[in-house]
């Protein structure tokens, strides 16, 4: 019988910046640790605005110049049903935090935290750089990559993943 896949999903305000950078590092440290078959990833905005929308072009090309593609993901909006059906849920800021938080039955909430809380720097929060220059994508793509190490390790040692 197959196991069950770890399901994470990653959320931002519209889904073209920071939480499909997130979404597209952690798939790549999974990848580099073996163990991407049994761990789902996905991304999602609070926000609708952008549904449907690749990555914002200034994002992809700052993964791209890591070596991170994420051309052929396109936004879509957080529902409900999510908060059900992963196991964990990463907020990139308290707003979307505070959001998630509010449309999550209560049973729910504890899949819900902020992603830099698996980092190691004073970080809270990964900055929206829609409105920065290359610098500010720069700064995100930097937080997520560690974050998204100790995320790989936390969650391969508590489920047992190899």
């Amino acid at each position: 019988m197959a196991e069950k896949k770890v399901r994470v999903l990653m959320v931002c305000l519209g889904n073209i910046c920071r939480s499909p950078t997130a979404e597209v590092v952690f798939r790549h440290k999974l990848i580099a640790e073996g163990i991407d078959h049994l761990v789902e990833v996905d991304s999602a905005g609070t926000g609708s605005w952008h549904v449907g929308h690749p990555p914002d072009k200034r994002a992809t090309q700052a993964a791209l110049n890591r070596d991170y593609d994420m051309r052929d993901l396109r936004a879509r909006q957080v529902t409900p049903r999510d908060m059900v059906d992963f196991d964990y849920v990463f907020a990139m800021d308290r707003e979307n935090l505070h959001n998630l938080l509010a449309m999550s039955d209560p049973e729910y909430q504890d899949r819900v935290s902020l992603f830099l809380h698996h980092g190691t720097s004073n970080v809270e929060e990964v900055p929206d750089p829609y409105y920065s220059g290359a610098d500010g994508f720069e700064l995100v793509l930097d937080l997520v990559e560690e974050a998204a190490t100790n995320l790989v390790r936390t969650l391969a040692a508590k489920h047992q993943l190899s």
